[in-house]
């Protein structure tokens, strides 16, 4: 079996390669060095207008009705941090790992690209955790479509902080993330300002399982012709 890691450039993405690092725990991620650059000279911007103290929606103000609501310096990690807790309101049955992992892949190959304006660290972050076997517990339930995926995305996140749930190693229950996140030999990661609001703003579980879904059903359409 190919144990080659999946390197993300945010571009190039086939489906092949979803379908891979989600059925083949044995797969990693790799990062393109190029587009970490990219990405690295995007987030100069955000910070320079943060600095500035320009208004910017979800970065310093708040969300919604309370788009008006200006947030203090200070308080900008907090906002981002709050966001992510707020979301991760999901019900239901977890989803399967595979669709999880694909979810990981698929969130991380699009804040790899500089229009995200997130801080490099926060896609090695995300990278880590899916190199380290780590499947946080993501709620079927919860979506809300045309907004994107706020709450899978959301307890994707939330993972990622150390907070919430993951999925054990055999799959026959779950561990406190932070937990998790120890054993493997990774912090906790700190959203920095934009970061929490470019996280959920997706729809990569409905992609994740549709592409696992589409990889199937041609599987199953070529072997009965």
């Amino acid at each position: 079996m190919n144990r080659e890691p999946i390197t993300l450039d945010g571009s190039s993405l086939r489906l092949a390669q979803v379908v891979a690092f989600a059925r083949e725990p044995e797969r990693g991620l790799a990062l393109d060095p190029g587009a970490l650059a990219r990405l690295a000279a995007s987030r100069t911007i955000v910070d320079a207008a943060v600095a500035r103290g320009e208004i910017m929606y979800g970065i310093n103000t708040g969300f919604g009705k309370l788009a008006t609501v200006r947030i203090p310096f200070g308080d900008l990690d907090q906002l981002q941090l709050n966001l992510i807790r707020s979301h991760s309101a999901g019900v239901g049955e977890a989803l399967p790992a595979e669709v999880v992992r694909a979810m990981m892949l698929l969130r991380a190959n699009v804040l790899l690209r500089p229009t995200s304006g997130v801080r490099p660290a926060l896609v090695e972050a995300l990278a880590a955790m899916a190199n380290a076997g780590i499947v946080p517990l993501v709620p079927e339930q919860g979506s809300v479509g045309a907004s994107g995926d706020l709450a899978p995305l959301s307890h994707l996140a939330l993972a990622l902080m150390g907070e919430g749930e993951v999925l054990s190693l055999d799959g026959k229950g779950t561990a406190p993330a932070g937990d998790a996140l120890r054993r493997c030999g990774l912090a906790p990661f700190r959203l920095g300002p934009k970061e929490g609001i470019s996280f959920i703003n997706g729809t990569q579980a409905q992609t994740a399982a549709l592409a696992l879904l589409v990889h199937d059903a041609w599987v199953l359409w070529r072997t009965a012709v």
